[in-house]
C-alpha cells in the first residue's frame, strides 16, 4: 500500500506584466490543510484542486514528471506557477 498527504510546493516561475502580490521566486508551501508563505487569494482558489489532487497522488497525463505541473493565475495568465510533489515526507502512511 502507499503512502500519501505529500507537502505540495508552489513556486512563482514567470510574471507576464504587473502582480501586486507575487514577486518571481516566491514559494509557498502546503502542507496538508495549512500553507506557509504569501498567496493571492484568486491564485490559490483557481490552484487548490490541483494542490490537494497532487498532495493525495494524483497524476496528470499532460506532465512529463509525474510530481510536477504548472498553473497560470486566471487574472489573464499573468503569472506562471509550478506546483511541485514533494513525497519525501509523507504526513499519512498507509499500514503496510
Amino acid at each position: 500500500m502507499a503512502d500519501y498527504g505529500f507537502k505540495t510546493k508552489v513556486t512563482v516561475k514567470e510574471i507576464n506584466g504587473d502582480c501586486e502580490i507575487h514577486k518571481v521566486g516566491d514559494e509557498i508551501v502546503c502542507d496538508g490543510l495549512a500553507f506557509e508563505g504569501k498567496i493571492c487569494s484568486v491564485a490559490l482558489a483557481s490552484m487548490f484542486p490541483h494542490i490537494y489532487a497532487l498532495a493525495w497522488g494524483a497524476e496528470f497525463p499532460w506532465d512529463k514528471d509525474k510530481d510536477i505541473t504548472t498553473w497560470a493565475c486566471p487574472d489573464r495568465g499573468k503569472v506562471i506557477f509550478e506546483l511541485r510533489r514533494d513525497r519525501s515526507n509523507p504526513w499519512r502512511q498507509k499500514e503496510r
